[in-house]
């Protein structure tokens, strides 16, 4: 859904690239499911590239449990036509960069930060490059969804993780506390579901299968919707409340591994280095994403 929000936008978005991780599913999986969302949009010019299939110091943790064996339960999986280009994704994000002026590019990850860290740990010209990174992941108030102290994307490869906030580059973190806010209630899903065009078919189908297990998780009235809550930022960011503070990733400790220390109050010195955001306009956010994936008619 967050790949289709911003194809969505291409007066607002200039999309380089997708880079995928192992991460919900494993490698083989994302990458095809990427490459099938560029079909369902019909955006088969947009390069897809594989990246790390395990994170930079550990094995790999999924989580088929909540979206389905595919990573996309909930529609149709077929073979796409949209090629899975040669190089690494790892490659394909330094050589970007180096390319782009400098502050020029925004990187928006929303799953385990391994290939971002594994390029800025190869090759860390490239942090001149960044204009910004606006991920998903994390908590502070919502706790973890993995773990009780951790959010699944910083959890499966905090060391990365580590690297990126330790960056200097501007970072706009859209954490549980605010994802938990956007729930795909059922009258938002037949919403787009009435849209009736093959991309909001394909995201009510995905949604309806998601919110089994994460309202009963929660005992909501939907589940919350992550990683479009980055696109949403970057096309409206008025429907969005935040504060600078410091994130920091716990990397050692067997109990909170993978927690982010978030210092609402700057109760220390450490520098702020994240625009945390905390709070969104849930109904603004709905008619974001209902608007745009309506331009999918055509």
């Amino acid at each position: 859904m967050a790949l289709f929000l911003a194809f969505a936008v291409p007066e607002a978005l200039r999309i380089l690239g997708i880079t995928t991780v192992g991460g919900n599913v494993p490698l083989a999986l994302t990458q095809r499911n990427a490459r099938q969302m560029c079909d369902i949009a019909g955006r088969r010019d947009i390069p897809v590239h594989a990246g790390c299939d395990k994170p930079m110091q550990r094995p790999l943790r999924t989580a088929e449990m909540i979206h389905g064996e595919t990573g996309i339960n909930g529609i149709d999986v077929f073979e796409p036509k949209t090629p899975l280009q040669p190089g690494h994704a790892v490659d394909f994000i330094i050589e970007t960069l180096l390319a782009a002026d400098d502050a020029s590019i925004t990187l928006v990850p929303t799953g385990p930060l391994t290939n971002i860290g594994t390029a800025i740990d190869r090759k860390p010209a490239i942090l001149q490059k960044i204009e910004q990174i606006v991920l998903m992941g994390g908590a502070m108030r919502e706790g973890g969804n993995r773990t009780p102290s951790a959010e699944f994307n910083i959890l499966v490869d905090p060391e990365a993780a580590d690297i990126v906030f330790r960056c200097g580059r501007p970072i706009t973190q859209m954490g549980l506390d605010v994802t938990h806010q956007v729930l795909s209630t059922k009258k938002r899903v037949e919403r787009i579901r009435a849209l009736g065009n093959p991309v909001a078919e394909a995201t009510a189908g995905m949604l309806s299968f998601f919110d089994r297990h994460d309202t009963e998780k929660y005992t909501s009235k939907g589940a919350p919707l992550h990683d479009p809550c980055t696109v949403a930022w970057l096309i409206k960011p008025d429907l969005f409340t935040g504060k600078d503070c410091n994130v920091a990733i716990e990397t050692q400790s067997d109990l909170t591994l993978g927690h982010t220390a978030v210092d609402f109050w700057h109760v220390t010195d450490r520098p702020r280095n994240v625009h945390w955001v905390y709070a969104v306009d849930a109904d603004g956010f709905y008619e974001l994403l209902t608007d745009r994936l309506a331009r999918f008619d055509g």
